[in-house]
């Protein structure tokens, strides 16, 4: 069994039947009534999906099964698809300290602003978050775009100046990418 809890909001029945065949499930199962829920604190929760019959306002990770009825093997399977999607949403967010990219909109953004990158921004600032250190042009180079380090081109430098000023007039800060000796890197 993976670590994916299911709370059942205030829909006893779904709660009854899933609880019958919990060990063919790949979630654990928790059962809460209206009253009940305003007591979990989901924030020290880690992995979880909210399955209710109705939209319940301000609340993230929800599943609404309001077209019943339904097979079991349907309802089963549209709970595996939400926790997919949202594993798969999950996994797509890149944390950069003040910053988040999110790889399938290639936006960086944090709580106030959004900024949209090309394919070969985001491959910038990925390479060198993942780098951890100064990166020289000709490392991004050959591993960003892929040419040989030795060809002479100002498409690195190019590159780096239009998405530092990106980077500035949609965050106000520039000191995002510094330059060092040796190259590159994130602050």
């Amino acid at each position: 069994m993976n670590n994916e809890k299911l709370i059942i909001y205030d829909f006893p029945v779904l709660f009854d039947i899933l609880n019958e065949i919990k060990s063919e499930l790949n979630f654990e199962l928790l059962n809460v009534s209206k009253k009940e829920y305003s007591h979990l604190q989901l924030k020290d929760l880690k992995n979880y999906s909210v399955v209710s019959k109705k939209k319940l306002f301000n609340i993230k990770n929800q599943i609404v099964i309001d077209n019943l009825p339904l097979k079991i093997s349907k309802i089963i399977e549209t709970i595996n698809i939400n926790i997919l999607k949202k594993r798969f949403i999950e996994q797509s967010d890149i944390d950069l300290g003040l910053y988040k990219i999110n790889l399938n909109s290639r936006k960086m953004f944090n709580e106030k602003h959004v900024l949209n990158l090309t394919e070969k921004e985001a491959d910038i600032i990925i390479y060198l978050k993942n780098s951890g250190k100064s990166v020289t042009i000709n490392q991004l180079q050959t591993n960003v775009w892929g040419h040989s380090s030795k060809l002479e081109t100002h498409t690195v430098e190019t590159h780096i100046y239009r998405l530092r000023k990106k980077i500035s007039d949609i965050f106000q800060n520039n000191d995002f990418i510094k330059s060092t000796k040796s190259g590159y890197k994130i602050k």
